[in-house]
C-alpha cells in the first residue's frame, strides 16, 4: 500500500487489518521523496500522513512484517516517479546517477527514512524485514551477457547502499528489476566484482498488463505465463526467489474503461497466476496493489486521473469482495504451509495425471518429504473442463488419486495446489484432492480445514487414524485403509465436521463458505503460530481476536447484515463478544460456539446544511486584483537558456495550480492594437488551462490524454480592452495542473 495515497493515518489501521486477515504476513510500502521533501530545506516525516513512524508502529502492533521502499525513484505511476520535482529541473544534474549535486539532493531524505526505520527492524524487536534500494533500475551492465559494468550507475547504487548501512539499516537490502529485464544487482550473477549488488535480487511482473489499456503494454497474450523459475536460476540461484511486485490489478488511464478492468484481473486471475508463481518457486510474493488509494494533491503521472483504485482486492473505498476472499483462500494456506518455503522443483510435465491436457509442477521439501502439486491447463489460455487423477509420491508409495471418489475436476481458468505427505501439527495427510485452507491447534488438537468447489468431489487420506465420525454436516464416505483412513465426499454448500480417533478434526467446506472462514491470530507475532489462532465462520470480515476474562473471545470485524457466527476455539471459552457487545452464545454438539451477529444500522439522517456562503475562487482574473502576496514571483528576466522563458519550474513552482498574470499597454485606435493572443502551454498530457482578459473569459484548453502541449489562438472579445487613464490594460490569467512521470520533472511553461 501507499500511505501517501490514503492520507488519513487513522485509516491505515483498517487496511493493515484487512491485509493481516488474508493470511499475508507482510506489507510493502513506498515512501515518496517529493511528498516528504517538497523543498530542499524541508524534510517531513512527522506530520499527518507523512508520519511513517506511526505507520511502522501500527504494523508492529497488528503483527505484520514490513518492506520499506524509499526510492529515491519509486515509479508508482507518480509524477517524476516519486522523486522530488525540484531535484529534476537540471539544477542538480542528471537524476539517478552519481553526480555530487544529485547525491546532496537525495541524502537528507534518505537519511531521515533510514534513521526512522532503524528502530523498527527485526533485529530491534520490530517488524521491518527488508529495505529496498532504488526501483526498476536494470542498468548495472552495459553488456549483460559479457558482464561489462556500467560504472556510473553502479557508483550511484553504492552510495545508496552506503547511506542505508551508515544510518543503521542491517536487514537485507533488496532491489526490484522490472519485467525480467536483466539480472542487475544480484551478487550471484556478478562474478566480476562490479559492485552495487543488494542482498536479495527481485523481479516484478504484470503478465496481463499493468494498465487497463492493453496497448500500453504492446502485445499481451491472454493467460500466458512466464518462466520466472528460469530467470531466478540465471540471476539469483542462491537467494530466495523474491517478487517485490506481482500484478494485483491494473491502473486506469484517462482513456481507460470506466470503472477499470476488475474482471480481467479478478478471481480467476488470482487463482491461476498466484498458484503458478508458487509452482515457479517464488518464495516471497508481494502484490501490487493490495490497496491502491487515491491520487491526492497532484501526485499522479500525467496519464492518470484522481483514482488509483487499481482494481485491487481492497478497493479505493476500502471495501472487499470475492477477489479479496480468493487471495485469503491462498494466503491462509501459505501461512500454515511452512514446508512450502523450503522446496525444490523436482519435476514438471503432462505425465503426472491421466489427462495430457493438464500440466503439473511437483515441489518437494527435501527435509520433510512434503510434496506440493500445482496443476493447470497445459494450454494456459484454455478454459475447458478437464477430469483427471493425479499420480502422487508419498511415504507409503506412489499411486493415482482419488481412490474412492470421482475424478478431480479442473474447470475454467483455474489452478490447483494439491498435497502429499503434508504435515500439520504432529499429523500427516498422505494426500488430499481438496485444497488446504488453513489449520489451527486448539487445546492441543489440530483442526484442519479443506475446501472444494461446490459439486466437486474431494478426498483425503489421514495417517494413523482407525475410526472417524461425522460430528456435523452432510455425510461423507469413510474408508479404513492399511495406514489410516480415506475420506471421500461430494462437496455441498455446507460445512461438514469430521472427528477422528487420533485427535484430528477435519472441516470440509465449499469455496464460498471458505471465503467467510477466518483464522484471526490471538497474538501480534507476525509468524502467527498455529496454536495461537481461532477459526471463525460467517462474517464479511474478521479483523482481530483476543481471549479475555478466561471465558470470552472478543472479536472485531464487519458485517452488513444479520449473520450466523460459529467459532472454533479453546474449550475454556464460553462467550463471544463482537465489536464490544456480548452476544447470546450457545455451544454446539461438536463443541464450537455459535451466535448471531445483528445487522448494523442502515438508516442515517444527514445534518441540515443552511446559511450557505460563497466567495470568488479566482479573484486573480480581475483588473482590481493586486498581486502583492509573497506567493507571487516577478518574472523579469530578459534572457533564458530554456525553451520556455516562463517556465514554472525555473521559478520554483513544480506542481499543482499555477497562475500567470501579465500586463501590457497599447495605444487606442492604433493599427498595432492587439486583437487576440496565441498561448502555448507545456503542461503534460491531460493538463488544462484557461485564459482571462481583464476578467473576461477568453477560452480554455480542456486537455487531451495524448497531448502534452496545449496551443490556442484566442480572439479578444469586443470591449475587453479597458482604459486605465491614458493606458489600456490587459490582465491575462492561465490556470493549469501539471503531472509528469518517469525521470522528468513537471515543466509547465507559457509562451
Amino acid at each position: 500500500m501507499h500511505p501517501f495515497r490514503l492520507p488519513v493515518p487513522e485509516l491505515w489501521e483498517d487496511i493493515l487489518q484487512k491485509i493481516k486477515a488474508t493470511g499475508m504476513r507482510m506489507v510493502s510500502i513506498y515512501t515518496h521523496w517529493g511528498f516528504h521533501a517538497p523543498t530542499p530545506e524541508n524534510v517531513d516525516f512527522s506530520t499527518g500522513p507523512r508520519n511513517i513512524t506511526r505507520f511502522l508502529e501500527m504494523a508492529k502492533d497488528i503483527g505484520l512484517y514490513v518492506t520499506v521502499r524509499p526510492g529515491p525513484y519509486i515509479n508508482g505511476e507518480l509524477s517524476a516517479g516519486g522523486m522530488a520535482l525540484w531535484a529534476t529541473t537540471g539544477e542538480y544534474g542528471t537524476p539517478r546517477l552519481n553526480g555530487t549535486a544529485f547525491t546532496e539532493a537525495w541524502t537528507p531524505y534518505q537519511d531521515c527514512i533510514s534513521q526512522l526505520t532503524r528502530p523498527f527492524q527485526l533485529t530491534e524487536d520490530g517488524t521491518v524485514l527488508m529495505y529496498q534500494i532504488e526501483n526498476e533500475y536494470a542498468k548495472q551492465w552495459r553488456d549483460v551477457e559479457a558482464r561489462v559494468p556500467n560504472l556510473e550507475v553502479i557508483s550511484y547504487m553504492e552510495k545508496l547502499k552506503e547511506n542505508a548501512r551508515a544510518n543503521g539499516i542491517v536487514v537485507p537490502l533488496i532491489h526490484n528489476v522490472p519485467n525480467r529485464s536483466g539480472p542487475s544487482w544480484s551478487k550471484d550473477y556478478d562474478t566480476v566484482g562490479a559492485g552495487g549488488n543488494v542482498d536479495i535480487y527481485g523481479l516484478d511482473s504484470y503478465p496481463q498488463c499493468w494498465s487497463c489499456v492493453l496497448e500500453q503494454c504492446g502485445v499481451i497474450t491472454p493467460w500466458a505465463v512466464s518462466s520466472y523459475f528460469d530467470q531466478f536460476q540465471l540471476a539469483s540461484p542462491k537467494q530466495p526467489s523474491l517478487m517485490p511486485e506481482f500484478q494485483g490489478g491494473a491502473t486506469t488511464p484517462w482513456d481507460g474503461p470506466p470503472g477499470g478492468c476488475k474482471e480481467r484481473i479478478g478471481v480467476d486471475f488470482v487463482n491461476f497466476y498466484y498458484r503458478d508463481n508458487i509452482a515457479q518457486r517464488v518464495t516471497i510474493l508481494t502484490l501490487y496493489m493490495i490497496h491502491g488509494g487515491t491520487n491526492w494533491g497532484w501526485l499522479a503521472a500525467p496519464f492518470l486521473g484522481s483514482s488509483y483504485d487499481y482494481g485491487a482486492a481492497i478497493a479505493e473505498d476500502r471495501s472487499i469482495g470475492d477477489k479479496y476472499y480468493e487471495i485469503k483462500n491462498l494466503g491462509l494456506f501459505t501461512r500454515v504451509a511452512d514446508e512450502l518455503a523450503l522446496t525444490e522443483r523436482v519435476g514438471t510435465g503432462t505425465e503426472y495425471t491421466n489427462n495430457t491436457k493438464l500440466f503439473t509442477t511437483e515441489l518437494r521439501n527435501p527435509e520433510t518429504g512434503a510434496g506440493f502439486y500445482a496443476i493447470r491447463h497445459a494450454e494456459t489460455a484454455s478454459a475447458s473442463e478437464e477430469w483427471f487423477a493425479l499420480k502422487v509420491n508419498t511415504s507409503i508409495g506412489e499411486f493415482f488419486v482419488p481412490k474412492i471418489s470421482g475424478a478431480v475436476v479442473l474447470s475454467g481458468h483455474e489452478g490447483k495446489m494439491l498435497l502429499a505427505d503434508f504435515h500439520f501439527g504432529n499429523h500427516t495427510l498422505y494426500y488430499s484432492t481438496a485444497e488446504v485452507l488453513t489449520y489451527s491447534i486448539i487445546d492441543g488438537r489440530p483442526v484442519l480445514v479443506l475446501w472444494t468447489p461446490t459439486g466437486r468431489t474431494g478426498e483425503f487420506y489421514l495417517r494413523g487414524a482407525k475410526e472417524g465420525a461425522i460430528a456435523s454436516g452432510p455425510s461423507v464416505t469413510i474408508s479404513t485403509s492399511e495406514h489410516g483412513i480415506i475420506v471421500g465426499y461430494s462437496q455441498k454448500e455446507e460445512m461438514t465436521v469430521i472427528d477422528f480417533d487420533n485427535g484430528v478434526r477435519v472441516v470440509v467446506v465449499d469455496r464460498k463458505t471458505a471465503y467467510k472462514i477466518w483464522a484471526p491470530a490471538l497474538t501480534n507475532d507476525p509468524k502467527v503460530p498455529v496454536d495461537q489462532t481461532a477459526l471463525v465462520v460467517g462474517p464479511y470480515l474478521v479483523r482481530t481476536a483476543l481471549l479475555t476474562d478466561n471465558t470470552t473471545i472478543s472479536l472485531t470485524g464487519d458485517t452488513n447484515r444479520t449473520i450466523p457466527l460459529e467459532v472454533f476455539t479453546t474449550s475454556a471459552i464460553t462467550r463471544i463478544r463482537w465489536n464490544g457487545i456480548d452476544l447470546p452464545t450457545t455451544q454446539t454438539n461438536h463443541s464450537t460456539l455459535v451466535a448471531t451477529i445483528p445487522a448494523p444500522p442502515t438508516s442515517y439522517q444527514p445534518p441540515q446544511i443552511t446559511a450557505w456562503k460563497s466567495r470568488d475562487s479566482l479573484p486573480e482574473r480581475l483588473p482590481s486584483y493586486t498581486a502583492t502576496s509573497p506567493a507571487w514571483t516577478t518574472i523579469n528576466t530578459t534572457t533564458t537558456t530554456t525553451t520556455f522563458p516562463l517556465s514554472a519550474d525555473r521559478h520554483g513552482f513544480h506542481t499543482g495550480t499555477r497562475l500567470w498574470r501579465g500586463l501590457f499597454t497599447t495605444t487606442p485606435g492604433n493599427s498595432t492594437t492587439p486583437t487576440g493572443v496565441y498561448i502555448s502551454v507545456q503542461g503534460g498530457t491531460a493538463h488544462g488551462w484557461s485564459a482571462y482578459l481583464n476578467g473576461a473569459y477568453l477560452g480554455s484548453w480542456t486537455g487531451r490524454s495524448d497531448v502534452a502541449r496545449g496551443n490556442l489562438t484566442l480572439p479578444f472579445p469586443e470591449g475587453a480592452l479597458v482604459s486605465s487613464g491614458d493606458v489600456e490594460r490587459c490582465v491575462k490569467r492561465v490556470e493549469l495542473t501539471i503531472f509528469c512521470e518517469e525521470f522528468r520533472a513537471s515543466q509547465p511553461s507559457l509562451n
